[in-house]
């Protein structure tokens, strides 16, 4: 018995590239939005993060998940769309401090909607399936799962959900 999934059929693809192909797309739908103001999925977080408050770059690769070369050349890419500025530490001149700047925090107002790139993917379901794909998919992310200490947390010994070990 072959284990090979037929290639276009996805009423028998697994799970796991199931979710796959539909974070792809719904990638694809949200970096076609936000090239409007010159933006991608790995950009906007950055604003948001700076809009709060401005971080340096080590901060910023932390909260973000990402190298700090990797954030290193989103952060210049940034730099390029006047979005933010990044100027040496006060106290220590080894490290950078990113901020926002006004174009940055207007183009944050305008693009943060993730209504137009969810319509693309999502408008052909109706609203009562699209509320249970959103129910689902945070009960398969869970917030301890992105927060590191509530990784280390449910890794300690009598921690873990019962259902999940």
């Amino acid at each position: 018995m072959s284990t090979q999934q037929p290639r276009g059929r996805p009423d028998h693809w697994p799970v796991g590239r199931l979710l796959s192909t539909a974070a792809r797309r719904v990638e694809r739908a949200w970096d076609a939005h936000l090239a409007s103001w010159d933006l991608n999925h790995a950009s906007l977080p950055v604003l948001v993060h700076v809009s709060m408050a401005p971080m340096s770059q080590r901060e910023l690769a932390d909260a973000c998940g990402v190298t700090e070369q990797t954030m290193s050349r989103v952060v210049a890419r940034l730099e390029r769309t006047g979005y933010v500025t990044r100027r040496r530490h006060d106290d220590d001149r080894r490290r950078h401090v990113i901020a926002i700047t006004p174009d940055g925090a207007g183009a944050l107002a305008a693009c943060a909607d993730p209504g137009p790139a969810q319509e693309s993917v999502l408008g052909h379901l109706a609203p009562e399936r699209r509320a249970l794909l959103d129910e689902l998919l945070r009960e398969v992310v869970r917030p301890e799962d992105l927060d590191p200490e509530g990784v280390a947390a449910a890794a300690r010994p009598g921690t873990a959900d019962e259902g999940l070990a």
